[in-house]
């Protein structure tokens, strides 16, 4: 799963590298332990108080640091705004912000813990890096990339049984689609997803109405990389793309602003996104994404109306 795999990557490159340091909000036990029995002196619990944690993790940056903070959905993301912005994005501290649960991973917990709009409030700021991985391998993929290119950064991760979706360790580069499926020679529709959602959209690509089209992930992607994706949207006559997390100011509006420059490109883009409803609603992941209308059936439909 993503959690164990970020924990795993994070412990060897902390071996070599001793400015890593891991702080936590009094969550993520039965994950973290790993890294604090190895790294004692480079482990901090800042306690149920978030915003002291990351205020905490950016003067540790300040001092050479490479900081990792750590907590459920919301809570390292909105409860820290202010801290996000002013003492790390626009201070361009080497902080990783990690947030555990993307989308509905927590869905069962209601809408304080729905991860929904954090996209919306991250791409926002200019020198955060969203990095959400699809799978395992793209996790320790994107951890590659930040220990080698530390900056201000949001990593994503799903909350359980993630499946490997790769067949071997991949590299990552902000704004680069990587393909997951090339199913035709001759493809013209191409489905470009960000985050955990990848692992549903790839069960989704053996429903026979989804021949015959590529599969992309997304793991590395924010305000400074939309140039990057006229040239790799042009080899298609319409993109899709999947996301967990609210349309509005998510994923698919970050493609449309990017598209919109090139012309002829931004008609051809579809966004399949979770509706408003699953603000208020209570329930397992699965069912509330489909509540939310992330499903096989949305994605059928999208690709229909793409082909008349």
């Amino acid at each position: 799963m993503m959690r164990n795999a970020f924990v795993d990557e994070l412990i060897c490159m902390a071996e070599v590298n001793p400015q890593i340091a891991l702080v936590v909000g009094d969550l993520g036990y039965s994950v973290i332990e790993p890294f604090r029995d190895r790294f004692p002196d480079r482990f901090v619990n800042a306690g149920v108080a978030e915003q002291n944690m990351t205020g905490l993790a950016a003067g540790m940056a300040s001092e050479g640091y490479h900081v990792f903070t750590y907590s459920i959905a919301n809570f390292p993301t909105f409860r820290c705004a202010e801290q996000i912005r002013n003492d790390v994005d626009y201070l361009g501290m080497s902080v990783t912000v990690v947030a555990v649960g993307g989308g509905l991973g927590y869905g069962p917990l209601g809408y304080s813990h729905h991860a929904v709009q954090d996209y919306a409030l991250i791409r926002a700021m200019p020198s955060m890096l969203i990095c959400a991985p699809g799978d395992p391998l793209e996790v320790r993929a994107c951890l590659r990339y930040l220990i080698a290119n530390p900056q201000p950064s949001y990593l994503r991760l799903g909350k359980a049984g993630e499946p490997l979706l790769h067949h071997k360790l991949l590299t990552v580069e902000p704004g680069h689609w990587v393909k997951v499926l090339h199913k035709g020679i001759r493809s013209d529709v191409a489905i470009v997803t960000t985050g955990a959602v990848l692992s549903s959209v790839f069960t989704w690509m053996n429903d026979p109405a989804l021949n015959e089209i590529d599969l992309y992930s997304m793991p590395l992607w924010g305000m400074r990389h939309k140039s990057m994706q006229a040239e790799q949207a042009k080899s298609y006559k319409h993109i899709i793309t999947v996301e967990d997390h609210l349309v509005d100011a998510g994923f698919g509006s970050w493609m449309c602003e990017s598209l919109i420059a090139s012309g002829d490109s931004l008609p051809r883009l579809t966004t399949i996104a979770l509706d408003e409803v699953v603000c208020g609603s209570v329930g397992s992941q699965e069912s509330l994404n489909n509540i939310g209308g992330l499903s096989l059936d949305q994605l059928r439909r999208a690709v229909a109306n793409n082909a008349t």
